[in-house]
C-alpha cells in the first residue's frame, strides 16, 4: 500500500526540481548569449510564479481523485499560468504590470 505522505514528498521535490531547471534555462541562456538578459528581480518573480504553478500542480493532485478532474485543473492552472507570464513579459493586457 503506498504511504500518501511518501507520495506527497516525492511529489513536491519533483515539482521543486523541474522550478530549478526551469530557472537554469535563463541562466544558461545568458552565459551563451547576449540576446538573454535577466536581473535578479525576473528570477525572483519567475521563482514566485512557477513555485505558484508548482503548488497549483500538487493540490489538483492531492485532491482531485478522477483523471479527468486533474487534466482540467492542470489545463486551468497552465492556461492561467501563461496569462499570467504573457502580460508580465510582453504586455497583452496592458496592465500596470506589462512588460516591455
Amino acid at each position: 500500500m503506498n504511504d500518501p505522505l511518501k507520495e506527497k514528498s516525492q511529489r513536491r521535490k519533483i515539482i521543486a526540481g523541474v522550478i530549478v531547471v526551469v530557472l537554469m534555462l535563463p541562466l544558461i541562456g545568458m552565459m551563451i548569449s547576449e540576446n538573454v538578459n535577466w536581473s535578479i528581480a525576473d528570477f525572483v518573480i519567475a521563482a514566485i510564479l512557477l513555485s505558484i504553478v508548482g503548488l497549483g500542480v500538487d493540490i489538483i493532485f492531492s485532491k482531485l481523485k478522477t483523471r479527468r478532474a486533474r487534466m482540467l485543473g492542470l489545463m486551468i492552472v497552465f492556461v492561467l499560468f501563461a496569462l499570467v507570464w504573457g502580460e508580465l513579459a510582453v504586455g497583452l493586457f496592458g496592465t500596470p504590470w506589462a512588460g516591455n
